[in-house]
């Protein structure tokens, strides 16, 4: 077996590109007042309810990815979730010129290539077990 299409290095790629789900879900469970007032930020509402929602799907898709249990759902998920959340947090066309602007815009196209990143995972998921 080449080291290309290794099963390890396939799991560590899902792991990286999963990382600041588990990472955003972990943080948000351990500190939840500031989960609530990241809600509140953004205008959504009940904070509280919110919140737990978005650190079950944050984990729960993110898990589901990296043991490969209806993996392209969980791909999915946090595809739907990270284009809703980039149209909510980073309305960069609604900012003044200036550099405030230019970091969302950069991070505005980078959630978009992890919207693809994870399509992509549940694209190959779908097709693979199509073959099994």
């Amino acid at each position: 077996m080449r080291w290309t299409t290794s099963p390890v290095l396939r799991w560590v790629a899902l792991l990286l590109l999963c990382a600041a789900y588990l990472q955003g879900g972990l943080q948000k469970a351990f500190d939840f007042p500031a989960a609530i007032a990241e809600m509140d930020h953004f205008g959504l509402s009940p904070a509280g309810p919110m919140a737990i929602a978005v650190i079950v799907l944050e984990l729960g898709a993110a898990a589901m990815i990296l043991t490969g249990r209806l993996r392209w759902l969980g791909a999915l998920a946090l595809a739907g979730f990270t284009l809703m959340a980039t149209f909510v947090a980073l309305r960069f066309w609604q900012m003044p010129v200036g550099q405030e602007r230019f970091m969302a815009a950069n991070s505005f196209f980078e959630h978009l290539g992890l919207v693809g990143g994870f399509l992509l995972v549940a694209w190959l998921d779908l097709k693979e077990r199509a073959h099994v």
